[in-house]
């Protein structure tokens, strides 16, 4: 049975006081829609981890840094709602622009230190964006789990940061990313690849692949990288924004898988952006 979907958040509220009373724990998986066998991932953890599952749909104009890009950005919410029908989510809050940023709306949540490079260094605004449509999800829906994958690793790691900044009384929960058979990470921006340029789209992981083994080996990471970004370039890409390795935990640079780290890029194919990572220990 398709979920019922709730636009108010008054009656969100409603429901999530009666469970709560209860004694059922809630989960919140936060997403823009289009969904994907990522996103359906997240809504399995989440059901096997809390009673309730309230799943999102929300494109948060905050966090585009490009309007053409938000305008452009994949909205399938009838077929979301049919996707999230298997899993018997309890709720799917669809709330409109003016409930989520009503008028006089003038507060912004940010999060510095870590959101400094990579996707934030690229896209300004974008995370400040993110923290403060987070936070406004997370005290609406009253859940204590949420659950977010690491394919957005970045993101994960701002939304960590900021739940427990704030005292806010919720656990994030990573869950690892899903991938097609190619390796191509799965995204809702996928969908935007001709099937010309989704045959070259997997060669991007498998020259992030190539680097974290060189790294594993104690090959230098310099060459590793200059050796990836030539084969994503040959692949038909336009531009790498980065390739970068990173601590697993603060995001600082480094330059050799002296402790948990990960290796993050973002590059451009066909006029999409796609990002990825690999954990690298």
């Amino acid at each position: 049975m398709t979920p019922p979907i709730i636009r108010a958040l008054s009656e969100l509220r409603d429901d999530v006081y009666a469970w709560k009373s209860a004694g059922e724990s809630v989960a919140v998986v936060p997403t823009m829609g289009a969904l994907h066998q990522g996103h359906l991932s997240l809504v399995r953890a989440a059901k096997e981890g809390c009673d309730r599952v309230i799943v999102t749909i929300f494109i948060n104009p905050k966090q585009f840094n490009n309007p053409e890009d938000y305008e452009n950005y994949p909205r399938t919410e009838e077929e979301d709602a049919r996707k999230l029908a298997a899993f018997e989510v309890d709720a799917v809050y669809v709330p409109d622009g003016a409930q989520m940023y009503p008028d006089g709306f003038a507060t912004t949540v940010s999060v510095a230190g870590i959101t400094d490079g990579l996707c934030g260094a690229h896209r300004p605004g974008h995370f400040d964006g993110v923290a403060t449509i987070v936070t406004k999800l997370f005290t609406q829906t009253m859940a204590d789990r949420a659950y977010f994958g690491e394919k957005d690793y970045q993101q994960l790691q701002v939304v960590t940061r900021l739940a427990k900044d704030l005292d806010l009384p919720i656990e994030v929960v990573g869950c690892p990313t899903i991938r097609e058979e190619d390796g191509l990470a799965m995204s809702s921006r996928n969908l935007h690849l001709s099937d010309r340029s989704r045959t070259y789209a997997p060669e991007f992981n498998a020259a992030m692949e190539e680097v974290a083994e060189g790294l594993r080996k104690g090959q230098a990471f310099d060459a590793l990288k200059a050796a990836a970004i030539a084969r994503i370039e040959r692949a038909g890409f336009t531009e790498v924004e980065y390739l970068d390795l990173r601590a697993a935990d603060t995001l600082e640079v480094l330059e050799t898988p002296s402790r948990p780290a990960r290796l993050l890029a973002a590059a451009w194919l066909a006029g999409v952006r796609l990002i990825d990572n690999i954990a690298v220990n």
